[in-house]
């Protein structure tokens, strides 16, 4: 599976004038779009070969498609890809503690230590935890609960590759989560902040529905690359 994006089917359909629309694969239907901060847009979708509660994702940014991923009933990351370098990330089934989505809702916490590997034979052990903070919010019309969490990834010798840390959201209602603020610093010393939360949501028959043009804070990121240019 050197090129993720070529067995799922992905397919943009544009019509002249318009921003491109996502297509979702044969058998599998888009459930919701949504604009993010950071110039980003995630469409969600479900397909009939994948066992029931998965959903999968395709984000979006000015540059046109960048991430895939597959998520399970528990959002355990069963796969994850980057359809242009064709790297991906599979889930090892066998792990210490997986992600438990139940968990964090039936308690308000999940701790989780699994790993994952690669296409190319890397392995990667990450660590950390999710906590409900109890606020709750509404982001354009949906219910959303806001998190805490902690995550550190090694590389197979124990080395610490990533740290991220910060705040994201979970819906109940979808059986997911959505990105927030975090910052993440990794083996190099170089250290980011982002913002990918969640703006606006459009489901079937709602105006920006499948549009794959990000509409939030690109100006601020060509703004911050002319500076760093310059």
């Amino acid at each position: 599976m050197l090129r993720i994006i070529l067995s799922l089917g992905l397919a943009l359909a544009a019509s002249a004038g318009h921003a491109a629309n996502f297509v979702p694969p044969s058998g599998c239907q888009l459930q919701a779009t949504v604009q993010n901060r950071g110039c980003s847009v995630s469409q969600y979708y479900i397909c009939k070969a994948d066992p029931a509660g998965d959903q999968r994702s395709a984000i979006f940014g000015e540059d046109g498609l960048r991430h895939l991923s597959r998520i399970d009933a528990e959002t355990r990351w069963v796969e994850s890809s980057d359809p242009n370098t064709g790297l991906a990330d599979f889930l090892v089934e066998r792990s210490k503690d997986h992600a438990s989505f139940r968990t964090l809702l039936e308690t308000g916490e999940d701790s989780f230590d699994f790993w994952t590997e690669s296409n190319t034979g890397e392995r990667l052990r990450h660590v950390g935890q999710d906590i409900l903070t109890g606020e709750k919010v509404e982001i354009d019309g949906q219910p959303l609960e806001v998190t805490r969490f902690q995550l550190k990834t090694y590389g197979a010798d124990g080395e610490l590759l990533i740290e991220r840390s910060g705040q994201q959201f979970v819906s109940r209602k979808m059986g997911r989560f959505y990105g927030g603020i975090e910052t993440q610093s990794d083996w190099t010393g170089q250290r980011q902040e982002t913002n990918d939360s969640p703006v606006t949501f459009a489901f079937p028959g709602e105006p920006g529905f499948g549009d794959t043009e990000p509409q939030y804070d690109c100006d601020q990121l060509l703004t911050q690359l002319i500076h760093e240019r310059a």
